[in-house]
């Protein structure tokens, strides 16, 4: 009989296999023979020895839980161990939003249409599909809107008497400035987060120097208060002077759709002084000034400024005279402006002198006059 031969060939992989982050080899063993006689036979074995896959986890997840001034419009980012599979499941955004996730590499993404509203607490949790595997969460708050943007759009949008250009960023073309461009929600959304820089300046000259004072960028001051309550006003929003969410929504809404104040800018001063006047400005320039009628002294017109806040053409001004007894007085061309106090036409037999029980007192024909240069959010300032 013959002898039976053997022959073993080994083959050894020389590039390694790489999974998620391990190499191995792959080892193929043939074993096999051929030969004459009885009980000879060949079998063929292949070993596959591939390296165990890492697990999917989650690294990072951005903004970092426990931040309270994140930009609402600013993208969400969750970082994996490695590229997240198809199958795996996209994180989820508590509350959710318009926008969308994207796998991108190692991460996802999620861009939002416009973003969330100031002071709004999210939660992003991301999980990786496996059973049993809990997913990791990040809580987060969104910010404040930075009264300084409040008043960059107040001023481009034409509620304020300054105006406002953004400072240049890149070289443009000779005779041009470069500015950024914020032209859509996403963007304006941002920017009131994260304000960009630029430039404030009076529009005219002709203002008194008393408007120049209540002045003071980046803080709260009257002239916001007057700028918000005319936005209130044009908007249909209750006009208190507060840059309430309500009214933030609809200031960016407005940004972006370049929605521009229509009326001017207009400021009153009711003097005093003998004779008691009231003097209107409107867009730097005196257009008005007549005698006029404050309150008597126990019932006087408050000192300092306030502003207009309603407007009636006519009504029936009723209330409580000194003596206790009740009047119910037709009057006409009313702007309110504090309280119970207004300017308006009262029939008196003169005017320049404490006559009133505190509102602004006119002849009819110079309140007609006034009435239109009087619109939602001027500033009136009674002085002594």
């Amino acid at each position: 009989m013959g002898s039976i031969s053997r022959k073993t060939v080994a083959w050894v992989a020389g590039a390694a296999l790489a999974v998620g982050g391990c190499t191995a080899g792959i080892v193929v063993a043939v074993n096999g023979g051929s030969g004459s006689g009885s009980g000879s036979s060949g079998t063929t074995a292949v070993a596959h020895a591939a390296a165990k896959a890492l697990p999917l986890r989650v690294v990072s997840i951005s903004p970092v839980s426990g931040e309270q001034s994140v930009n609402g419009a600013a993208d969400i980012t969750v970082t994996y161990n490695q590229a997240l599979p198809a199958s795996a499941p996209l994180p989820t955004l508590s509350p959710s939003i318009a926008g969308a996730w994207e796998r991108k590499g190692h991460t996802a993404v999620f861009t939002p249409a416009t973003g969330y509203p100031a002071g709004t607490h999210v939660t992003v949790a991301a999980g990786t599909g496996s059973s049993g595997t809990p997913a990791e969460t990040s809580s987060f708050k969104t910010g404040k809107y930075s009264t300084l943007r409040l008043e960059e759009i107040l001023a481009q949008l034409g509620y304020l008497p300054l105006t406002w250009t953004p400072t240049a960023t890149a070289p443009a073309a000779a005779g041009t400035a470069s500015v950024p461009s914020i032209t859509s929600p996403a963007a304006e959304l941002s920017a009131a987060y994260a304000p960009p820089a630029g430039k404030f300046e009076w529009r005219q000259p002709g203002y008194p120097s008393q408007l120049h004072s209540f002045w003071t960028q980046g803080k709260a001051n009257m002239l916001d208060r007057g700028a918000i309550t005319g936005f209130e006003a044009d908007h249909k929003l209750p006009t208190d002077g507060v840059a309430g969410p309500t009214v933030w929504k609809a200031l960016l809404a407005a940004a972006a759709a370049g929605e521009k104040n229509t009326h001017g800018y207009s400021y009153a001063i009711a003097s005093e002084r003998m004779p008691e006047t009231l003097t209107i400005w409107h867009d730097g320039r005196k257009v008005f000034s007549s005698p006029a009628n404050t309150g008597i002294g126990v019932a006087p017109t408050a000192l300092g400024t306030y502003p207009v806040y309603e407007k009636l053409q006519f009504q029936i001004m009723s209330g409580t005279n000194p003596d206790g007894s009740h009047y119910a007085d037709p009057v006409s061309w009313v702007s309110y402006f504090n309280g119970g106090d207004a300017v308006h036409y009262f029939a008196r037999g003169s005017y320049g002198s404490p006559q009133s029980l505190g509102c602004v007192e006119l002849p009819y024909t110079a309140a007609k006059q006034a009435y239109p240069y009087l619109p939602y959010g001027t500033l009136v300032t009674v002085t002594a």
